[in-house]
């Protein structure tokens, strides 16, 4: 189903934007954090015309274990038609360390029409390995993040580093599966929102084509380029149209964002 792809992908580029860890040595101690405790961010997917369904990303202070962590939450669900056709509610969290960004415990939570899918993956970043109950033990990459924790560790990171044209290789765990990336950094541009304009940092993932695209270069996200670094705005070209995820609402965010 093309909206179960939609939603996943959703889910895949807002939450799993880029992990830097072989490109920049100082990436496993982040100098910076760009959000607190208690924000809050909502998307709005639109298809073509049509309003798909709406996005929520938060992130809180939890205890895990015996220590403080940072508790992440990416929820997805259809609206309108979109749910009366075929209903899709979606959710991944994350429970990641405050000082390194690496997850302790990520949980995929799934509803898309009449299939449901419930997994608890832990991380043990010292033995490289992803445990899950289902499927047992899987040798990871070093500093492998799940797709909530690793925007937040993006965010995080010294964007002044980089550089236009940078192509950064990345995994991520994701569906029970470890998945390579590539990412294009595309330079600053300037992005119209609903708040007023904003200056962000655009990158360039290298999708596959020929399944759901129709290159490998047919999508887009924009984040603030301020000590935010807040996805503001996602755009794909598929086979069958386009689609764009834009930011509708934010709540207590660290950082004041200057809008134009």
């Amino acid at each position: 189903m093309k909206c179960i792809k939609i939603f996943n992908i959703l889910f895949l580029i807002v939450s799993t934007i880029s992990i830097w860890a072989e490109q920049n040595p100082n990436s496993d101690k982040p100098s910076k954090v760009t959000f607190k405790s208690g924000e809050k961010l909502i998307y709005k997917l639109h298809y073509g015309f049509i309003n798909g369904g709406n996005a929520t990303l938060t992130v809180d202070e939890q205890t895990f274990g015996n220590q403080k962590v940072f508790y992440a939450k990416a929820y997805a669900k259809t609206t309108g038609i979109t749910n009366t056709l075929f209903p899709i509610e979606d959710s991944y969290e994350s429970y990641f360390d405050k000082k390194t960004g690496l997850p302790y415990k990520a949980v995929r939570n799934i509803s898309e029409g009449g299939y449901k899918y419930y997994s608890e993956d832990y991380f043990v970043h010292a033995d490289t390995v992803v445990t899950n109950k289902k499927h047992g033990r899987k040798k990871v990459p070093v500093n492998t993040l799940d797709m909530v924790s690793s925007l937040y560790f993006l965010r995080n990171i010294d964007a002044d580093t980089l550089k236009k044209g940078d192509v950064v290789n990345f995994t991520t765990w994701f569906a029970d599966e470890i998945f390579p990336f590539y990412l294009r950094y595309k330079g600053k541009e300037i992005v119209t929102t609903k708040f007023g304009k904003v200056r962000c940092l655009r990158f360039d993932p290298v999708v596959e084509p020929g399944r759901i695209f129709k290159s490998e270069d047919d999508m887009s996200f924009w984040v603030t380029d301020d000590s935010n670094m807040i996805p503001v705005l996602i755009e794909f070209d598929l086979i069958v149209g386009s689609v764009k995820c834009e930011l509708i609402e934010y709540k207590n965010i660290k950082s004041e964002i200057h809008w134009n």
